[in-house]
């Protein structure tokens, strides 16, 4: 059974897009102003959370917050604080708000985290669900209904209780962060560090010294006290070393050692230092391939490879498109990006027929960029970028289907690549736009031309 959120502001967009934000996970009520809040307060007893701003016409968020605690004196509540009324944020504070946030609301799921927090302090009259359901009950992270999203979701609400190391794998774009995130937010590790890097940014030397640390005078040009490594910073929490793959022989050596010793020397020093962290570890490569061709250690492959969690590519789960679109909408309205406030079937229908080589990633910058240009509240097909729409996607699409049906597929390594290319030329070589087109990050576009020797 979902809890109650009474949403009161007197700005429609911003009502209207919170509402849709958390609409996937609870039961959403809204008000314009107190007036309306006190009467749905009173006929609903099982309001879960009332967010409210603190300045709207008529009685502010303060008062409100007053006559709320009269009726409901557990109800917890979380204001919402413009520019120049933190004061009155702090007044609401000492009348037993339980938290405030400032607008505009431009960082959704670090507000989703305040109000599972505040939720999850507030007594509640319903039974509560199991461990697990609970964790899951909160995490908005992964949108969609779909059997293989729905099979992610479980895989996480399984390891995430437990400090078992895990390891995600799925195509650029897809989420893995994000798994990896949500395995940490629903973990016993919760309130300790989650430290991320990304493997593929650094050249070896660099990899090692950013993740074991190194001694005073290791290098020249170091820093003069030396440097903790990721490892130690994420003790008591969890370590996410994305495209794990990248990693060189030798520190794959040093990182097993690691791992069956829960321990960490610094490059340069004598010593060895106590570690106490969960591996989280995440590819868009086939591990097993790597192993075969003598790339990548099978003893830390299996160390790795004890959950393995599988991300979907997004147009293997399209049946999700609806619902990640609004989602994105409401964020991005809700940043003061534009004031949308739907989309048309239309519309829907046309970004189901796309394949999204960027998955969930690409998915949401076409979104962000539709609503930053759209002149109405309503989303339509005109809105769709070329990029997505235009004859060449389509004609390139068509004859993929037709060297597939002549069984002379072309490989996926250089359907990738002349994308790539492609994408470069149409933004003159700028990387960043292009990187934006195929909705990939600026760093992972160069370390593909890097891959191909181009510059």
């Amino acid at each position: 059974m979902k809890r109650k959120i009474l949403i009161v502001d007197d700005e429609k967009p911003l009502r209207d897009a919170l509402a849709r934000w958390f609409r996937p996970n609870y039961e959403c009520l809204t008000a314009p102003d107190a007036l309306e809040a006190l009467k749905i307060i009173r006929e609903n007893e099982d309001i879960a959370l009332m967010i409210s701003d603190v300045r709207m016409p008529g009685e502010d968020g303060v008062t409100l917050l007053r006559k709320a605690r009269e009726l409901r004196p557990n109800l917890p509540s979380i204001i919402l604080t413009a520019y120049g009324t933190v004061e009155l944020a702090v007044q609401a504070m000492k009348e037993g708000a339980r938290d405030f946030f400032q607008k505009p609301v431009t960082d959704l799921k670090a507000f989703e985290i305040r109000v599972s927090q505040a939720i999850g302090e507030s007594p509640s009259k319903t039974e509560s669900p199991s461990k697990d359901e609970v964790a899951l009950s909160k995490d908005t992270i992964f949108t969609g209904d779909s059997p293989v999203m729905n099979e992610v979701r479980r895989l996480i609400g399984k390891v995430a209780p437990t400090d078992a190391t895990v390891l995600i794998e799925g195509p650029s774009g897809s989420g893995k962060e994000l798994a990896a995130r949500a395995i940490h937010k629903n973990s016993k590790r919760s309130n300790g560090p989650f430290v991320a890097v990304e493997c593929s940014a650094f050249s070896s030397d660099l990899l090692k010294s950013e993740l074991f640390g190194y001694e005073p005078g290791t290098f020249t040009g170091g820093l003069k006290d030396g440097k903790k490594g990721c490892i130690e910073n994420a003790s008591g929490g969890t370590l996410f070393l994305d495209e794990i793959g990248e990693i060189d022989l030798p520190t794959q050596i040093a990182l097993l050692r690691t791992l069956e010793t829960k321990c960490v020397r610094p490059l340069g020093a004598s010593f060895e230092k106590s570690v106490d962290f969960r591996l989280v570890a995440a590819t868009n490569k086939n591990l097993l391939s790597l192993v075969s061709e003598g790339k990548f250690r099978e003893d830390l492959f299996y160390r790795l490879n004890v959950i393995d969690i599988r991300m979907p590519a997004l147009k293997n789960h399209t049946s999700d498109i609806d619902e990640l679109v609004r989602k994105f909408i409401a964020e991005f309205t809700a940043e003061g990006k534009g004031s949308v406030k739907d989309i048309t079937d239309e519309a829907l229908e046309a970004l189901k027929k796309y394949e999204w080589p960027g998955n969930v990633r690409q998915l949401r910058n076409v979104i962000e960029k539709m609503v930053v240009l759209s002149s109405s509240d309503i989303l339509t097909k005109d809105d769709i970028p070329p990029e997505i729409s235009s004859p060449v996607y389509t004609t390139q699409k068509t004859a993929a289907t037709d060297i597939k049906e002549s069984e002379a597929p072309l490989p996926l390594a250089d359907m990738e690549k002349s994308q790539i290319l492609s994408a470069l030329k149409n933004a003159g070589n700028n990387k960043t736009a292009a990187a934006a087109m195929l909705g990939i990050s600026r760093r992972t576009l160069h370390r593909k031309l890097k891959e191909w020797a181009v510059e």
